[in-house]
This record gives C-alpha cells, structure tokens and sequence, in this order.
C-alpha cells in the first residue's frame, strides 16, 4: 500500500543508506546505482556529498537529476524512492560532513572516520536534490 506524505516523509529522514541511480550518459548502459550516505528532513531537500572529482559527481552534473531508493525489511519491508533535479552543487563544509557522518556512525566510529578516512578524501561537494517523484508502499499492509 503506498505511504502517505507524511509516512514517505518521515521514512526518508531516518537514517537509511540509500541507492542513488544516475544516468550513464552511455546509450548503451543502464543508469550508474551505487550506495549513498544522505541527509533529508521532511518538507526539505534531500543532500548528498561525495568527491569533487568522482564519477558519480560528474554524471549527477551532467545529467541535472539524479534518484535515491531506501528499504528496510523489518517489521514489513517498505521502501521510499525520490527523484528530482539538483538545486545546487557547492563545497562541502566541515559541519556538513560531520553532520553526515555522525548520522550514519556511531561516536567513536564517527570520530575515527572524520580522523583518518575523510583526510585521504578529495575536495568534497555537497549536492542537493528537490524531490519532484515519489514511489513508495509499505508491502506488509493491505487494502
């Protein structure tokens, strides 16, 4: 059955690691999906950051849109898929990656990845994404 507004909502703001998809830009291929670390609050736009100079960051510009899907299994599985256009593409701040670190690790976890992990790193951006196309349901329930 699909979610309500405000249950996808709600949904996508925990703490989930999505799967983000972006077109190839290859006629051949199918668009490029790998796992991504994400930011959302309800009503809001969803961010990501990643490498400056990565792959995915230089198909998300050049594409202007990008989707992330999240699902859990347990106690029904449910999932959340959004799509939309990039509003912005700037350098990520110190505070936006702490943010998003910290949501996703534990403290000690989080403070050793902000120590040793993120300095072996490129120059990070920080991209965000206006929802325009929801898909969601939770599959456990019925009517």
């Amino acid at each position: 059955m699909p979610l309500s507004i405000e249950e996808r909502e709600r949904f996508l703001a925990e703490p989930h690691v999505g799967a983000l998809s972006v077109a190839s830009g290859e006629e051949d291929r199918a668009p490029v999906t790998v796992p991504i670390w994400y930011g959302y609050e309800p009503g809001g736009e969803l961010w990501i950051t990643t490498e400056r100079d990565s792959r995915k960051a230089q198909l998300i510009a050049a594409a202007g849109r990008f989707s992330v899907m999240v699902d859990r299994v347990a106690p029904t599985v449910r999932y959340v898929s959004v799509e939309g256009e990039v509003v912005s593409v700037e350098p990520s701040t110190d505070t936006e990656l702490k943010d998003m670190t910290e949501r996703y690790l534990a403290p000690e976890a989080a403070a050793a990845y902000m120590k040793d992990v993120l300095p072996t790193l490129g120059p990070s951006v920080t991209i965000r994404l206006r929802p325009k196309r929801w898909l969601s349901a939770d599959m456990g329930v019925v009517g």
